[in-house]
């Protein structure tokens, strides 16, 4: 561990690290844009309209998902060489889980929608079908492990092969029709590059750290050229979204970085901390305060519904997990016992894992 509270950017060492506060505070920013999104999304949908959050919804998007799987995959180094049964556990089995109790948990609410619409019969396969087609907002805990496990399974491949062929994939737009297929050629990219390129990100980091200004100076121009290019249409071209991807990741790692340094807005770290509980949990308060406010029509400004959404669904998760831990209803937020495949190691929890 570094002095500023980074690793340092040799990589060399395998020991597990304490939390890493930029880390926690970049999660932090894309886990409430990722709840924007659909809380933004599914509010103009409903209205038929757009309001001003939308411009915020399209300025993050090249970037917003990027950034999430390329920390997904920054602290794999450190773990990659376990064996196969305790890296299954904390890398399949740990998602799998939270993947089938909230995907129940998600039918639950709204199968009765669903049967009204054709036939309980009907709902039933829909519950089955979520096991193969992601269902929801759940498809990013649903392609993680797959992540994880293709990378292992190919360590003796060149890297930079893997590389190559992982941004040809995100640059080819295929489009199958199936979520998993189509986000795994779109997002590996960037997972296998927080692998891969870990000690530099790690590195980026510590150089902002202690060059702020000139931090602030890149990431004043990313914000124009990002905004620029999404204006213009041209983020989502061939090459540009790749380039945008990665720049978009950049400079939310240079933004949690000088947050942390500052110690601002620590309510951030927090949500980065609990990452995992909000979105396993947004879904509900987010869908109830959006009907709420829809239908009594109390706010007219579908762009200050579409706020009052985003911070629903992100504090009411948060309630949610406290009102859980209250009830001893732990299940739902940690994985019990019984469905350890390895001996649980005592210590300090990695990012990564969570």
């Amino acid at each position: 561990m570094a002095p500023s509270g980074t690793i340092a950017g040799s990589g060399g060492s395998k020991a597990p690290p304490a939390r890493v506060d930029w880390v926690d505070y970049a999660k932090g920013i894309c886990i409430i844009m990722v709840v924007m999104m659909h809380s933004v999304l599914g509010v103009e949908l409903a209205a038929g309209k757009t309001g001003f959050m939308h411009v915020l919804v399209a300025f993050a998007k090249p970037f917003r998902m990027p950034d999430f799987f390329l920390i997904s995959g920054l602290f794999l180094p450190l773990v990659i060489d376990r064996d196969w049964r305790t890296y299954l556990d904390r890398k399949v089995v740990h998602f799998a889980y939270f993947y089938v109790v909230w995907v129940t948990i998600q039918f639950g609410f709204k199968a009765p929608s669903f049967a009204a619409e054709t036939s309980w019969h009907h709902v039933g396969l829909l519950y089955l079908e979520s096991f193969v087609e992601p269902f929801g907002t759940l498809w990013f805990i649903y392609l993680l492990p797959v992540f994880f496990v293709v990378t292992k399974l190919t360590r003796k491949v060149p890297p930079p092969a893997i590389w190559l062929v992982a941004a040809a994939l995100e640059t080819a737009r295929i489009s199958t029709g199936w979520t998993a297929i189509d986000e795994f050629c779109s997002r590996f990219v960037y997972f296998y590059s927080g692998y891969l390129f870990a000690p530099y990100v790690f590195a980026l980091s510590d150089r902002a750290r202690k060059h702020p200004g000139l931090a602030l100076a890149a990431l004043a121009t990313w914000v124009l050229v990002n905004a620029g290019l999404v204006m213009l249409e041209a983020s989502e071209w061939k090459i540009v979204s790749l380039v945008l991807g990665f720049a978009g990741a950049c400079a939310i790692i240079t933004m949690g970085t000088l947050l942390a340094r500052a110690q601002w807005m620590n309510f951030l770290r927090f949500c980065g901390e609990h990452s995992i509980v909000i979105y396993l949990a947004f879904f509900l308060p987010m869908a109830t305060t959006r009907t709420l406010l829809l239908r009594t029509g109390i706010i007219p400004d579908i762009g200050a519904v579409s706020l009052i959404v985003t911070v629903a669904g992100v504090l009411g998760a948060l309630a949610i997990w406290r009102i859980a831990l209250r009830l001893n209803a732990h299940f739902l937020f940690e994985r019990p016992a019984a469905f350890w495949i390895a001996p649980k190691k005592a210590g300090v929890r990695l990012q990564a894992a969570e």
